[in-house]
């Protein structure tokens, strides 16, 4: 009896937790003149699959940019947070204790305190209102996150791993081009879900630092269309089921090893 309660409220909650999901999903398949507030929680009466059509030739230059953005902030990211946890972890010195903290403080800084001082140092690099300024951005905002979990999973190589490399003659990137890196793969897997799913669905930034339509990524174009009085609905319910789905295929096909990767210990300690 115990379990069936279980299970009833677990039934309970999931259909709580779904019902955003089923009002985008009907709002879009819905024809524009259909949808009203009477109706709203209504099936379609005819399937509107144009929607899909005209989100997929609106929004797809955002798309295009939400994925330039997201893949390079994400693999920059990594490939420094990387670097980063192995220096901490494997290659200590003076002072890394009062470095480390400081940079994990980052992870505490709201985005809304740094904003106007970050806008300015974008502008005056010469990236204001581009694509690679927003780049740059997350790259810096995601090394605190990235260096905390590669420094904790990399401290679980033993020590004697580096030494052998050492005695071997490998320098610094010779350990861990050879060692380090391919014993990564649970780490790069965490971080790369992590970041992407941040990047993906960031939006202050974005409508701060990319003034420019031509570079917007989806997030920016989605709540601009819906900001207006006179909005076709199902458009922007379709736009954001097409932008939900890059993030939602990464956890489909990289889920498993995400939880692999926190039982792993890279985010431990």
């Amino acid at each position: 009896m115990g379990r069936v309660l279980q299970y009833a409220v677990l039934f309970v909650a999931t259909l709580f937790f779904l019902l955003p999901v089923y009002l985008v999903i009907v709002t879009a398949l819905k024809e524009p003149s259909a949808i009203t507030l009477s109706n709203t929680w209504q099936l379609p009466q005819r399937w509107y699959w144009e929607s899909f059509a005209q989100a997929w030739t609106a929004f797809l230059p955002k798309l295009q940019n939400s994925f330039f953005l997201t893949v390079i902030a994400t693999l920059l990211s990594a490939m420094l947070g990387s670097l980063n946890g192995y220096v901490l972890a494997k290659w200590r010195f003076p002072g890394a204790n009062i470095v480390f903290p400081l940079m994990l403080f980052g992870m505490f800084i709201p985005y809304q305190a740094v904003l106007i001082p970050l806008f300015q140092f974008v502008r005056e690099i010469g990236l204001g209102g581009t694509l690679w300024g927003l780049i740059l951005v997350h790259v810096v905002y995601g090394l605190p996150i990235t260096t905390l979990i590669f420094r904790n999973y990399y401290a679980e190589i033993p020590d004697e791993m580096i030494e052998a490399g050492r005695i071997d003659g490998a320098g610094f990137f010779g350990i861990y081009s050879r060692i380090v890196f391919p014993l990564s793969v649970p780490g790069f897997v965490v971080v790369i879900i992590w970041q992407f799913t941040q990047i993906w669905n960031e939006f202050l930034f974005a409508v701060t630092l990319v003034s420019s339509p031509a570079n917007q990524p989806i997030t920016v174009a989605l709540a601009q269309l819906a900001g207006g009085e006179a909005v076709k609905w199902n458009l922007p319910m379709a736009g954001a089921l097409l932008a939900a789905l890059p993030t939602l295929l990464v956890y489909i096909f990289l889920g498993r090893y995400f939880i692999r990767g926190l039982l792993a210990g890279s985010v431990k300690g």
